[in-house]
């Protein structure tokens, strides 16, 4: 999972992306606000947040599967926005995508061999024996038996769809590839097995991942960088280990306190942060900061301005008035001021 250097182009670049949906009355619904990250050659990228914070309408709009309202997404070189049905089809074979739940992913009135053959029809002109050979490779590589072709979904596991489906998507030799919650609907054991194949895949394919999930435990495995999205927007983007070991923004931190500890007696002892309220619809957002609703430390410039993009030692960035406001505050990891004696009140009523 290492990165290229920063004077190559990245694989994947996204830039102000918007995508508005129009849900009736003259009411729109932001799910994705200005979102701008990159993804390297070789690299995963993980995109983590709670459910409806639009990291799905993200990583499909992407792939031109949402139509972006407006921002641009280049792949290499090449602007995916604004292109054409006709002139986006030969990118199709070049980013790919893993769905969430492998029970309806796949046709269940198609064989696997079908399901597998039909992108190499689709987008090459490989002979049938020559595509049977990719077939017989891709099971290989997902390491599923090659009789396995004839046949079809409902006799397999949960796991071993998901497998299917990554093999599907790797066929075509992709340079991205968006996971959308692939281990999700898995269980525990099944998750490990899935997330070891997608990185011993990317070790050997350089393909660049945007793995978007809700399990940061998961996503810590599997990502060099991290980003954080919140209603529509990115609130901390960074290393990995930076992210999760100093974050610097409290959603960030309220995220990582969520995750379950392997000690029984460290997890019973251990400090939560419990966030108030529910998120806020994105038919609404809040003024201002929209996390301000649910935050701890909220001050009045946090209703008053959205908070800018602040950068952040070890690396990356967080959208937080703590690190611009307060001198007590300017430049510290958000997750020591939880945890310490700094603040235990908000700082204005809300």
């Amino acid at each position: 999972m290492t990165t290229t250097s920063e004077s190559r182009v990245p694989k994947l670049r996204v830039e102000d992306l918007e995508v508005t949906f129009d849900v009736g009355r003259g009411r729109k619904l932001h799910a994705v606000d200005g979102v701008s990250f990159h993804v390297d050659e070789g690299e995963t990228l993980g995109l983590v947040g709670e459910s409806g914070s639009g990291k799905s309408t993200t990583g499909m709009a992407v792939l031109r599967l949402a139509e972006p309202t407006s921002g641009r997404v280049y792949l290499g070189d090449t602007e995916v926005t604004g292109l054409r049905s006709r002139q986006l089809r030969p990118l199709r074979k070049r980013m790919q995508i893993v769905f969430q739940d492998p029970y309806s992913s796949l046709d269940p009135s198609m064989t696997i061999g079908q399901q597998l053959d039909e992108p190499l029809k689709v987008h090459t002109s490989l002979s049938k024996a020559e595509r049977r050979a990719r077939v017989d490779e891709a099971l290989d590589t997902v390491k599923l038996s090659r009789r396995y072709t004839s046949r079809y979904p409902n006799e397999f596991s949960g796991g071993q769809r998901q497998r299917i489906a990554i093999a599907r998507a790797m066929i075509l030799d992709p340079e991205l590839v968006v996971c959308d919650e692939p281990v999700s609907a898995l269980d525990v054991s099944t998750q490990s097995q899935i997330v070891n194949l997608l990185l011993g895949i990317q070790e050997q394919s350089r393909t660049s991942f945007l793995f978007i999930a809700h399990d940061l435990a998961v996503v810590r495995l599997v990502s060099a960088r991290t980003a954080v999205m919140y209603l529509g927007q990115l609130v901390e983007t960074g290393p990995s280990a930076r992210v999760y070991d100093a974050p610097a923004h409290p959603y960030t931190a309220a995220l990582n306190s969520a995750i379950p500890i392997p000690d029984p007696d460290r997890q019973r002892t251990r400090d939560r942060i419990v966030l108030g309220g529910d998120q806020p619809s994105p038919l609404t957002p809040p003024s201002g900061c929209r996390f301000r609703t649910r935050c701890p430390f909220a001050m009045e410039v946090c209703a008053e301005e959205a908070p800018p993009q602040y950068p952040i030692d070890g690396g990356g960035y967080a959208a937080c008035h703590l690190h611009t406001h307060g001198p007590q505050l300017r430049g510290a990891s958000v997750l020591p001021l939880i945890h310490g004696d700094h603040l235990t009140t908000p700082l204005v009523s809300r």
